[in-house]
């Protein structure tokens, strides 16, 4: 008689069970990676139009610094550029530059711009962050963060 190799039925109904215990174990984990993600993206786009602040401060600056009755005046970035008398405050992007028309930040269409200084993860409407415009003279644009919570995100 010949030896018969292989694995018998009760062999792979044991390995199935513990394949099915480590994937109940193990889904939870992912299916909470939704929120995190989110919130990773949008934590980005926080630090994207950080910089494009910081940026076209700069930029301003080099240019000399133009008063705001210089109409006519712009100042470039990648992809377009601001009125200094329409589009900027104080040296500072005013929040309507971030809206679709002229998004400074570079933000796609993962974002949407509910309303002049609120930029919202188009998936999820809790998920947001805001832009406050420059309140005087070296007094950058306020970025508030504090709806950008996991929970929030979720």
């Amino acid at each position: 008689m010949k030896k018969q190799n292989g694995f018998t039925l009760i062999e792979l109904v044991v390995v199935m069970v513990i394949l099915g215990i480590m994937a109940a174990v193990a889904l939870p984990k992912f299916v909470n990676m939704t929120g995190q993600a989110r919130l990773a993206k949008m934590n980005g786009a926080v630090a994207a139009v950080q910089s494009s602040i910081t940026l076209i401060h700069a930029k301003w600056l080099a240019a000399g610094s133009p008063t705001a009755t210089a109409a006519g005046t712009t100042i470039s970035y990648e992809g377009g550029s601001l009125d200094v008398f329409t589009d900027m405050v104080n040296g500072y992007p005013k929040t309507t530059a971030f809206q679709s028309t002229k998004n400074i930040a570079g933000l796609d269409s993962n974002f949407v711009t509910t309303t002049a200084g609120t930029i919202t993860d188009k998936d999820k409407s809790t998920c947001y962050f805001t832009i406050a415009d420059s309140a005087g003279t070296g007094v950058p644009p306020v970025v508030t963060t504090t709806n950008l919570t996991e929970a929030n995100c979720q």
